[in-house]
């Protein structure tokens, strides 16, 4: 019998325990967090019934904003709610029916809101296509999936959806749906509209969420009002002193891509809450967002942090003012290392501590006497650079980050710990979460008060985590049961693919108090042919904070060291030609002594997380990025590791043979 590690205290699966389910083992509530039966959706009610209520209460109250010119247009409760009715009439008057699959295609914005919750009113399923998704991707989803109209929100989306089937007159601009559908719609009853909404259940299919396909072909995953309600909603409870900000103005700036459903469940539970959401196109447009709208928290996925941090340390430049950012930079690791609690990394060993604190050193001297001046050893002279850094660059940067920004929840991958620790120590409280689309992106998270720094927190109320293999403390594979599991992949014929367990395919293990940590990925653990075990996400993690970096991949399955190749961020690679004289092509620059000293410096900090039989032994640049177009990476920004794999097979065998063990 396969043994399972429970968390505990976690309460009792909300279903029930099933026949030959080891969940007995587990302890009944005790009142802590995690505990509890959790907000459930009423089993009569749909998603856009519920929220919607909540969100026409509003009135004239902000709930909402979208970009308009160089500023915001507020957009009231009662105004998404006459739109989302106006565009719901449209498809009832256009034969829209209950259970048609619909798909849209856009970046986040109000016409995708407004469009979704008019779909979820009349019974319809939500089919999201990435806005950057090829024509091959785009014809699988509609074909799969069976979607009957669509919406594009720009013309090569429509361009993309009529050749994968969707016919003109079931093809409307999303950006214009209001007009477009409510031209059509006025005429219909709003007793029709009304039957419709109230016929809508829990138990319906909400949405139906392609993966992304890292091996084969998308799978539809799919979620029902239930799932997607119970995700946000008790997110939402666990995040209260969050979400309900000092002053009682929370506001957020949401730039996750509503195709993925992280998105959605986000502006779910902020509608849900009363939180002001400004909608964010892309990842791009949030630098911009976050000075103008000036959110009190974020939820983010670890690359926009990294992106930030970068782009921090892009403003900086170089010359004095580089130089200070750099021991600034270092100053805050230290600060927020100490503040979460994390001690050195198991790894280093006191040669490479005494090597770094060397470094450092020479690196504040370097900073032209400013930290210097106030370098005092001790606690004394850590306070006082801390106070000179305070004004300098911590001010500075939260004042980009627009100056009301306490709070980031990190969820969706790994975040490397220097960069939590770094926006701690800055002065930006970092909360760790886990989820993934089968869970509709909710599985635990840390509340505020209660969070413990490295994990990704303790379950939702109701939902129950177990780990695989192992005794407490080990890791195996992480399990989940809970109301926001997905009933399966679509259409949903066969077996439930998730009963008794949701098995996530990540390695995690559980500490014992219930605290989540998460490992990395079963099928990207690489196992060398000494039998090492390597997680690759902590070293491509730290590689890929390097200014020049935009990808790493880490290899070594089944050989004897480790290696990794590397891609160049070009936008990153001309600024530092045009400030160091260096090539400013990445095809040059692949070979550049210069550019190979700047990656080996990335490489070395990455070792010194792990122990040597783990270390990167060699490195090869790459001369070119990866893109969702050359089909290396998913829509949703994943790495196809076969692919690239493949692609530079000659690349990765003369690594091995310049380095033969």
């Amino acid at each position: 019998m396969q043994h399972l590690q429970p968390a505990p205290n976690l309460g009792h699966h909300p279903d029930g325990q099933r026949a030959g389910e080891p969940l007995a083992e587990r302890h009944p509530p005790a009142g802590d967090r995690g505990d509890g039966p959790g907000t459930r959706l009423p089993a009569e009610q749909g998603l856009a019934g519920a929220v919607l209520g909540l969100v026409e209460a509003a009135g004239g109250r902000p709930v909402l904003a979208s970009p308009q010119g160089d500023g915001w247009r507020d957009v009231t409760g009662t105004e998404l709610c006459a739109d989302v009715r106006a565009v719901a009439r449209g498809l009832v008057a256009v034969g829209i029916g209950q259970g048609d699959r619909v798909a849209i295609m856009g970046a986040t914005g109000y016409g995708w809101v407004v469009v979704d919750f008019a779909l979820w009113s009349v019974g319809a399923v939500t089919v999201p296509v990435y806005p950057t998704s090829s024509a091959h991707q785009t014809a699988h989803i509609l074909r799969d999936s069976g979607a009957v109209a669509a919406f594009a929100q720009t013309p090569e989306h429509a361009r993309l959806l009529r050749a994968a089937g969707v016919p003109d007159d079931r093809l409307w601009t999303l950006d214009n749906a209001v007009d477009e559908l409510a031209a059509v719609g006025g005429g219909v009853d709003p007793s029709r509209f009304a039957a419709r909404l109230d016929a809508v259940q829990a138990a319906d299919l909400a949405t139906i969420v392609y993966t992304s396909g890292t091996t084969g072909e998308p799978k539809g995953c799919m979620l029902t009002h239930a799932n997607i309600f119970y995700a946000a909603v008790n997110v939402v409870d666990m995040l209260d002193p969050v979400v309900q900000a000092a002053g009682g103005a929370p506001s957020t700036a949401l730039f996750l891509p509503l195709s993925h459903v992280f998105g959605r469940v986000t502006l779910v539970g902020c509608l849900w809450s009363g939180v002001h959401t400004a909608l964010v196109a892309s990842p791009g447009d949030l630098p911009a967002a976050l000075a103008s709208f000036r959110p009190t928290f974020l939820v983010a996925v670890p690359a926009a942090l990294e992106k930030l941090r970068k782009g921090a340390r892009a403003r900086a430049g170089g010359g004095l003012s580089g130089r200070v950012f750099a021991a600034a930079e270092r100053h805050a690791v230290e600060r927020g290392r100490a503040a979460r609690g994390r001690p050195e990394p198991a790894a280093a060993t006191e040669g490479t501590r005494a090597a770094r604190g060397e470094r450092d050193a020479r690196a504040d001297a370097r900073a032209g006497g400013v930290v210097d001046a106030v370098g005092a050893p001790g606690p004394a002279g850590r306070g006082l650079r801390g106070a000179v850094f305070e004004r300098l660059v911590y001010r500075r940067l939260r004042v980009a980050l627009g100056g009301r920004l306490g709070h980031v929840v990190c969820g969706g991958a790994t975040l490397d710990p220097s960069t939590a620790e770094f926006l701690t120590g800055a002065g930006v409280r970092i909360l760790g979460a886990y989820g993934l689309t089968e869970s509709a992106t909710a599985v635990s998270i840390n509340a505020p008060g209660a969070d413990r720094p490295g994990s990704a927190g303790r379950p939702l109320p109701g939902t129950a985590v177990a780990i695989g293999e192992g005794e407490t403390g080990a890791v195996g594979e992480i399990l989940v049961a809970g109301p926001q599991v997905s009933p399966g992949y679509w259409p949903g014929d066969g077996p439930a693919p998730h009963e008794p367990w949701l098995r996530t395919g990540d390695l995690g293990r559980l500490d014992e108090d219930g605290y989540l940590y998460i490992t990395g990925r079963a099928k990207e653990l690489i196992i060398t042919s000494g039998g090492k075990n390597v997680a690759p996400a902590p070293l491509e993690d730290r590689i890929r904070l390097h200014p020049l970096v935009s990808h790493a991949i880490v290899l070594g399955e089944g050989r004897s060291f480790v290696t990794a190749l590397v891609t160049l961020d070009r936008a990153a690679l001309r600024a530092w030609a045009a400030r160091t004289g260096g090539p400013d092509d990445p095809v040059a620059a692949r070979t550049d002594p210069a550019v190979l000293a700047e990656v080996r410096a990335a490489v070395d900090a990455a070792n010194a997380l792990v122990s040597r039989a783990e270390s990167i032994r060699e490195f090869r640049v790459l001369p070119a990025d990866l893109t969702v177009e050359g089909g290396q990476i998913t829509p949703s920004l994943k790495i196809r590791r076969a692919v690239v794999a493949e692609e530079n097979a000659a690349l990765i065998e003369e690594m091995y043979a310049a380095r033969p063990r």
